[in-house]
């Protein structure tokens, strides 16, 4: 059984810095991508970032590129979150893809079919 505990989240100032960790056991970290996404009130869920299987790769959302980096060490993987503004308030969920080895992960919620249970961000004015 897969499952991914995440942790990091809070409240903060905007310009502020915080760091998510979500934990993967139960499935092959370094075979599948690992991304996060975010949901804020009566949002949709979207894409935020995502590691390539090999960890070879990044891809980030427009919103956040530059601002938050994607990265892993063995089964956790990191969301590094710098100069929040109060629109990244939201739950922030970590997921694994489905498809193992894929050439490119998706950004689409669809592919991925194991979730975090959520940690919430919210970033002050």
């Amino acid at each position: 059984q897969v499952q991914l505990v995440e942790s990091g989240g809070g409240l903060v100032q905007a310009g502020d810095s915080l760091r998510l960790s979500c934990v993967v056991s139960g499935r092959t970290f370094n075979s599948y991508a690992m991304a996060w996404f975010r949901q804020a009130p009566g949002n949709e869920r979207e894409f935020v970032a995502a590691l390539k299987w090999s960890g070879t790769s990044t891809y980030y959302a427009d919103q956040v590129k530059g601002r938050f980096t994607i990265s892993r060490e063995g089964a956790t993987t990191y969301l590094q979150m710098n100069s929040l503004k109060p629109e990244d308030t939201g739950v922030y969920y970590c997921a694994t893809e489905s498809g193992r080895q894929r050439n490119k992960p998706s950004r689409e919620p669809q592919a991925y079919d194991a979730w975090g249970q959520g940690t919430q961000v919210t970033v002050s004015s």
